[in-house]
């Protein structure tokens, strides 16, 4: 793979003579106060300011300052007027635009296009601080208030925005967001690289023109440039992409998307595009993708290089305060709440889950910081962060157990052009060596004042089968009594869409956690997560699913129904009907059965609250039709009862809870995937 230039070697730029900064400011008095006249670049996020390595704005606002640059933010500007967007005045170099860290569609709306109430990443827990496609009406009104500003969007939302895509709040294809926001440059990933690049670029006096060789972002011309050969992959009946490296002699080719028009039109043209886009997705030999919206194309260049361990342990180094901005005062940032005492120790998932946008935003290569790097920040946490009991809540990343983990062979890692490392098996080429990870626990948990290091990130439990003392360390000493997994769901067919292993895999890891958990003399859960109506299951599938539910003692309080995000392979299948995991054709190719109507989506999730009495009905009627009027009786293998309780069952869906039967366990799903535990409730009904 090639290398770059480390993004701490670049020659300060002249404000570096300023110290830096408590908190980056969010006023004109906190410029003043810094010996500031003006700020060079102005960050705009959706979320609340949390200057913390967790929060996205924090780590590209204090990137930029450790390269000398004076960075302001406006953090949840009111955007019916243009006046929180002046409050800092004009940016001598760039505004720079996010809808926080997580998409605005995605954080304002559930599954079933409901409008919620609650906002994590706001003081108070409070919804409605930020606009839908926060990112595109943040730019519009920067433009507002600075006519001839220069726009630069980035962030989870613009990312996974970043060419046509499904929108599934509009039901339709929406355009790349750079057009829609009119912004200048867009920067896709964590962007580190980019942003660095760029902004001593425009530094230098250079425009967004000057730029098109910067990895990792995009831009929109009317023209081809110059140097490079066009591969056009628009016709999905005549070519396909290969899944072998292209030669050297490619390297200054770049892929014809479908036009956005011709996606919008037609699914399985978008099945085919969506294909596209995740084959050329290795920084090692992706190439530059061109897709055309009217009379203008957007050009995506290739992924950034990953950072190197240096470069993860300097950007975690930076001088955060590890607390929420002063003006917040007394609030409660709830999503600050839940990671102030966590260590974030890698980036990046070879997993290629489906429906997960971490490989679209993050990346398949593994970043991982330094064993130093990660004990230094328990330290921090234990000497720095109020409130700090000696238990840290959580040592992981997108997922627990990936660090350090990486192909054994470089040269075929550059070449390398499958969506997963682990699906449908676990590649001969990936190291799954836990023993660096083993370690790290090992020593973070003997740092004085730490009572505890708890694991509280997803497992990977496939890759955990494969190091039984990995499973004895976690066991032993890592789960405060539950640990979350994700088996997503029991049958082949949907966890095939998903690209998750069988179920096998599961009850493998549960065996040996088990076993674990008995030998260090502790009674622990597993609290299983699972999918509901995601494309490729059938309601047989949800039934067998809910089947095993109560044939494991396992009642789910709350679930999560299958949500297409931006870009997700699985939104592409929920689209079209078609499966871009495999070669797309027209009138062919592989169908996929998707549950898209309110009422078959809400039969989906029904199957996985069986027990409530609420969801009753509608199972009955449900099962009834599939011809398993067997399932209905108040036997131990009838799923749900003949009888229904009084003032249940109503179409509203109002109806009194019931207490859960002895023997079992209760647990919350969330939609964002993270949960709470509730232990076994003993109360008979």
């Amino acid at each position: 793979m090639q290398t770059a230039k480390d993004i701490f070697s670049y020659r300060p730029y002249w404000a570096s003579k300023f110290d830096p900064a408590p908190f980056l400011p969010m006023n004109r008095n906190e410029m003043d106060l810094l010996g500031w006249d003006s700020c060079d670049v102005i960050l705009v996020t959706g979320d609340a300011y949390v200057d913390h390595p967790s929060f996205g704005m924090a780590v590209i606002g204090r990137v930029l300052e450790s390269q000398g640059f004076r960075v302001g933010i406006i953090s949840q500007p009111d955007w019916h007027t243009t006046d929180g967007f002046k409050e800092l005045g004009r940016p001598n170099l760039y505004f720079g635009i996010t809808s926080g860290n997580m998409d605005s569609m995605v954080n304002r709306y559930t599954a079933d296009r409901r409008l919620r109430h609650n906002d994590s990443y706001t003081p108070n827990d409070e919804g409605g601080k930020r606009p839908d496609r926060a990112v595109t009406v943040y730019a519009q009104k920067c433009r507002e208030a600075f006519s001839n500003a220069t726009i630069v969007i980035g962030g989870i939302e613009a990312s996974l925005r970043r060419i046509a895509h499904y929108d599934y709040w509009s039901d339709k294809v929406r355009r790349s967001v750079l057009l829609d926001s009119k912004a200048d440059l867009l920067l896709y990933g964590n962007a580190e690289r980019a942003i660095v690049d760029v902004t001593h670029r425009f530094a230098r006096g250079e425009t967004p023109k000057d730029m098109r060789d910067v990895r990792g972002i995009a831009f929109a011309t009317n023209t081809m440039l110059n140097g490079w050969t066009e591969l056009d992959l628009h016709d999905i009946d005549n070519h396909e992409i290969s899944l072998v490296s292209p030669k050297k002699t490619d390297s200054r080719t770049v892929i014809r998307l479908p036009s956005y028009e011709q996606v919008s039109a037609d699914p399985e043209t978008y099945a085919h595009a969506s294909r596209l886009l995740h084959i050329e997705s290795n920084p090692g030999n992706a190439r530059p993708l061109i897709q055309k919206h009217g009379n203008r194309n957007v050009w995506v260049t290739e992924p950034p290089i990953p950072l190197t361990t240096k470069e993860m342990d300097g950007v975690f180094a930076l001088p955060y305060a590890r607390a929420p901005h002063p003006v917040y005062g007394k609030a409660k940032i709830p999503a600050w709440e839940m990671i102030r005492f966590s260590v974030n120790i890698m980036r990046g998932c070879f997993g290629g889950c489906s429906f997960c946008s971490i490989t679209e935003h993050e990346g398949r290569i593994i970043q991982s910081r330094s064993e130093e790097s990660i004990l230094k920040e328990i330290e921090d946490i234990r000497d720095k962060v109020p409130g700090f009991t000696g238990v840290i809540s959580d040592v992981g990343g997108p997922t627990a157990n990936m660090y350090r983990m990486a192909c054994k062979d470089k040269k075929i890692e550059a070449i390398c052009r499958k969506p997963s490392c682990v699906f449908p098996d676990i590649c001969k080429n990936l190291n799954t060596d836990h023993k660096p990870l083993i370690e790290l626990y090992k020593k973070a948990r003997k740092i004085d004042g730490v009572k505890k290091i708890l694991v509280a990130s997803g497992l990977r439990y496939d890759l955990a089968v494969k190091s039984p003392e990995y499973i004895k360390e976690l066991a032993s000493h890592h789960v405060g009594g539950y640990l979350k997994i994700a088996p997503e769901h029991t049958e082949d067919a949907p966890l095939a869409k998903m690209m998750k292993p069988g179920i096998g895999a599961y009850d493998r890891f549960k065996s040996m956690f088990e076993t674990a958990s008995r030998s260090a003399g502790k009674k622990q859960y597993l609290i299983p997560y699972f999918i509901a109506a995601h494309p490729g299951t059938s309601d047989h599938d949800m039934m067998n699913l809910a089947i095993w539910l109560k044939e494991n003692g396992f009642r789910a309080d709350q679930v999560q129904t299958f949500l297409p995000s931006p870009m997700a392979l699985s939104s592409a299948m929920y689209y079209s009907e078609r499966n871009p995991l495999k070669p797309v054709k027209r009138d062919g190719g592989e169908v996929v059965l998707t549950a898209k109507g309110l009422k078959q989506r809400r039969l989906h999730k029904a199957f996985l609250r069986y027990h409530d009495a609420e969801n009753w009905p509608v199972l009955r009627e449900a099962l009834k039709k599939m011809g398993r009027s067997d399932l209905i009786g108040s036997g131990k293998r009838h799923l749900i009862p003949a009888w229904q309780p009084r003032g249940t069952g109503s179409k509203s869906g109002e109806g009194r809870r019931f207490g859960q039967k002895k023997g079992y366990q209760t647990f919350v799903t969330t939609h964002a995937g993270k949960g709470r535990r509730r232990p076994l409730n003993d109360e008979k009904n």
